[in-house]
């Protein structure tokens, strides 16, 4: 690069070198000419040097690797018209090129989670889990209204000697609107009355219409993992709104039968959420199922108290939830709760559960969850307890 353009350049960005960190490059000793101004363009972002630590100041530059570096200047505002005028084909081409690129790097984003848990349990049925599950998420933006969901998940068993572990894609699916209607489909998750019926994966296609008040229709198939449940088809409706610091919602869902064993189960379900601001909330869900449970139940309910909330971008926020429990073991099909609340299949359970949460530092969350139940399938009512804890990085 010319004496004059390495002087002008930094000039044109109001040069103080002095007040910048040393220079980064290997072949501009602090005796050069060049030094002040090779400092100020690099801390700027205006070069950027080659691979090897080296600035190549004695090397001829190509018109688009000038152009480049005109192209940076400019970005930062420097007045650099008669280089623009000079090299306007190179950067008109440059422009086209880097948007391309910023386009498509843009098109897929990557994210994370690890998270171990540590879970104890105790009463009638006893022993421990330790187990580490790490995520990635994948987001792939199809074009302006679709885009690509995928997620590959890796399970250990931290209590096996040989350290089992497993990793499978666990989702795959495209989320996309069709005029004013929201679609998802492919293996996705499913969540159904706060997860207190439902709350696992399944291969299938969601429909939503609305905003403040939303219908939701779905239809698919239970996953391999959980279709030894007995069912083989899961399809339902729900409708929920917000009618000022009130969230209600109600809907039914049904479950086929697959070896007619289990018998079809349609489930109704109706709930309300009242948030007295935005760190505390008071909930209820009444469930109904048309089939008996092996205890002769077939309805119960949940009630849910939450104070606070640990956000994971929030260190030192914190937040505490209570929920007490009373269901058929036919309107729990795949609960979402962490704790033990079933010995069989189709089991009914009724009791509490306490939890707390912090954020230790930002995008990580601790939590600790404590749950006494009762089996009701059972004469004597066997109890079930337990001491979830976990720690959750997400990047």
């Amino acid at each position: 690069m010319k004496k004059s353009l390495v002087l002008a350049m930094a000039m044109a960005l109001g040069v103080t070198a002095s007040a910048y960190a040393a220079n980064p490059f290997s072949d501009v000793p602090a005796g050069h000419w060049a030094y002040d101004s090779v400092n100020k363009l690099a801390a700027a972002g205006i070069v950027d040097g080659y691979g090897n630590g080296t600035f190549g100041g004695d090397r001829l530059m190509t018109r688009y690797e000038m152009a480049q570096i005109v192209a940076k200047a400019m970005a930062k505002g420097a007045n650099v018209d008669r280089l623009a005028a000079e090299f306007a084909d190179e950067l008109d081409s440059l422009g086209v090129r880097v948007a391309a690129l910023e386009k498509k790097s843009d098109n897929v984003k990557i994210t994370g989670q690890v998270r171990y848990d540590y879970t104890d349990y105790s009463g009638d049925i006893d022993g421990y889990r330790s187990k580490l599950r790490s995520r990635i998420f994948i987001n792939g933006q199809i074009n302006d209204d679709w885009k690509y969901v995928g997620m590959l998940q890796n399970d250990e068993n931290m209590v096996d000697n040989d350290k089992s572990e497993k990793t499978d894609f666990q989702r795959a699916y495209v989320v996309g609107k069709i005029g004013g209607m929201g679609v998802s489909a492919g293996r996705q998750n499913l969540n159904i009355a706060d997860g207190n019926i439902y709350d696992t994966r399944y291969d299938g296609v969601n429909l939503t219409y609305g905003k403040d008040v939303k219908l939701e229709g779905f239809y698919g198939k239970p996953t391999n993992a959980y279709s030894d449940f007995g069912y083989s088809e899961i399809y339902g409706a729900r409708l929920n709104g917000k009618l000022g610091a009130l969230n209600a919602e109600a809907g039914w869902t049904e479950f086929k039968d697959s070896d007619k064993n289990f018998n079809d189960d349609s489930i109704w379900n109706v709930g309300a959420t009242y948030n007295f601001s935005d760190k505390a909330s008071l909930g209820a869900m009444y469930l109904k199922s048309d089939k008996e449970d092996i205890a002769g139940d077939d309805d119960g309910f949940v009630i849910t108290g939450t104070v606070g909330a640990a956000k994971a971008s929030k260190p030192g926020s914190f937040g505490f939830v209570a929920k007490y429990y009373k269901q058929a073991g036919s309107t729990a099909i795949e609960h979402t709760m962490n704790g033990i609340y079933r010995i069989n299949a189709g089991d009914g359970f009724k009791g509490y559960m306490l939890g707390g949460y912090y954020t230790v530092a930002k995008n990580m969350v601790a939590g600790v969850e404590y749950y006494d139940l009762k089996n009701t399938a059972y004469e004597g009512d066997p109890k079930m307890k337990t001491l979830w804890s976990q720690l959750i990085v997400t990047f």
